[in-house]
């Protein structure tokens, strides 16, 4: 969404607080920029599922001028010691600068209100668009290709849940801790911990440190039954249900 007034300018980053990716950085520093800020946590299904988008977009955009900084404020006790953010970080290929919020002092100063959540600021600093959750992906890089006073094809959708439009029906809701049994998703996710091997409905999943690991996708909204299996060394601190498209027809990616 287009921020309501042009008067909100962008918080500093606290001083005390770690960075991956990065020795440091401050946000005053970034003027005559567009830094596109991305609160997130790699223990967050959402949030996994916003990144490759966020990962694009440095990509496509960075030689122009836009900044990308990952904000990871944790819900779980899990993923909150910079080691374990670095080997996240790692390990989902995360290019961008990170900076680690253990204890969601920076989720505080913006009054954040959940994940996934993203904020642009203009050159100025100037906040210029936001949108909390997933969605809304065209609208972000169109945001962004008007600060930069470019005009590209915007990226297609990842998944056919993605595409503008399409009807989502609700999932199962999250279950504490590891669960098997029947549930209606898009899609299902484990939050993990640890280091050893996981197996969903017969798939192996290796698990490297505290994560949101896909272990079931499908095209649409669709019944199953879940059988999770944790291995030595795990642990499954939620299983989570993503939404997945309710039309009987999966919406054209193109």
């Amino acid at each position: 969404m287009r921020a309501p007034v042009d008067t909100i300018a962008a918080p500093p980053f606290l001083t005390h607080l770690k960075w991956v990716n990065v020795a440091t950085l401050r946000m005053d520093k970034q003027l005559g920029n567009p830094v596109l800020v991305e609160f997130w946590d790699c223990c967050r299904a959402n949030s996994m599922r916003t990144l490759p988008y966020l990962k694009a977009w440095h990509e496509r955009y960075s030689e122009d001028g836009l900044r990308v900084v990952g904000i990871h404020s944790p819900g779980f006790d899990a993923g909150r010691t910079r080691d374990e953010v670095r080997a996240a970080v790692a390990r989902l290929g995360i290019e961008y600068p990170v900076l680690v919020d253990p204890e969601l002092e920076m989720w505080q100063v913006y009054e954040n209100q959940g994940w996934p959540a993203r904020y642009l600021f203009d050159q100025q600093g100037i906040l210029a668009n936001y949108h909390f959750g997933e969605g809304a992906y065209r609208e972000t890089e169109l945001a962004i290709q008007e600060l930069l006073g470019i005009a590209r094809d915007p990226l297609p959708p990842t998944r056919p849940e993605d595409v503008e439009g399409a009807e989502l029906a609700p999932p199962s809701p999250e279950r504490e801790g590891a669960y098997s049994g029947p549930y209606e998703a898009g899609g299902v996710w484990a939050v993990l911990d640890g280091e050893g091997m996981a197996q969903a409905n017969g798939a192996s999943i290796a698990v490297r440190g505290p994560g949101a690991y896909a272990l079931i996708e499908h095209e649409r909204h669709t019944a199953g039954v879940l059988e999770l299996e944790l291995g030595a060394g795990v642990r499954c601190l939620a299983t989570c249900f993503t939404p997945g498209v309710s039309e009987t027809v999966t919406p054209d990616l193109a």
